[in-house]
């Protein structure tokens, strides 16, 4: 499940955050127990998160947070916003778009300029050049469109870190939500847990 063993009394906060996770995902995610010692670290990330998220296209933000999960080789994040592009979005052509190029060479250009600058941040951002911002808004993003995007980018980038370095595995319950021939494309770090997660 993870790495850290589990905390000998409840932490403040914490059976709270598992009731709203189970909430969101029918079961309780195998990353949730990254935050047990820590509930409160989970529920300011959470806040930061959904800042980020009300003040762009969730669409877009989906595909920086796929960007920066493949390049980060987050299997957890890769799979689980592939599912939020598909399902909430209702787009599997971007998804299957990604699926035959991981780089985002097959999807449209605006699109591709998201995703390639979402991946920059993740890999090297002190390499972003005036050239890719200029390329954003050629593709008729907004200086603020622009700086979401890296927002969102960079919160990715703790979420995956924190999941990855505590040895979070992807729930076999969202892992099944996928053919699995598209599940090995996304693949692209740990492996998926084998046993379904649990409930509160």
């Amino acid at each position: 499940m993870v790495f850290l063993r589990r905390p000998d009394e409840p932490i403040d906060g914490f059976a709270q955050y598992l009731d709203e996770e189970q909430a969101t995902w029918g079961f309780v995610p195998n990353y949730a127990y990254c935050f047990a010692d820590r509930p409160d670290v989970a529920v300011a990330w959470k806040a930061l998160n959904r800042t980020i998220v009300a003040g762009m296209d969730r669409r877009t933000y989906e595909l920086a947070s796929i960007a920066v999960a493949r390049a980060r080789r987050s299997t957890y994040c890769t799979t689980a916003h592939s599912k939020f592009l598909r399902d909430i979005c209702d787009d599997p052509d971007a998804l299957a778009a990604i699926e035959t190029d991981p780089d985002g060479g097959a999807l449209p250009a605006r699109d591709q300029a998201v995703y390639r600058f979402a991946r920059a941040v993740a890999t090297d951002a002190s390499a972003v050049t005036q050239a890719q911002i200029d390329g954003l808004r050629a593709q008729g993003f907004s200086d603020g469109d622009i700086a979401g995007i890296a927002y969102a980018a960079a919160a990715r980038m703790f979420f995956t870190a924190v999941l990855d370095g505590l040895g979070a595995q992807l729930d076999l319950q969202t892992a099944q939500q996928f053919d699995p021939d598209l599940l090995r494309g996304m693949v692209v770090g740990r492996p998926p847990s084998d046993t379904p997660s649990g409930n509160r």
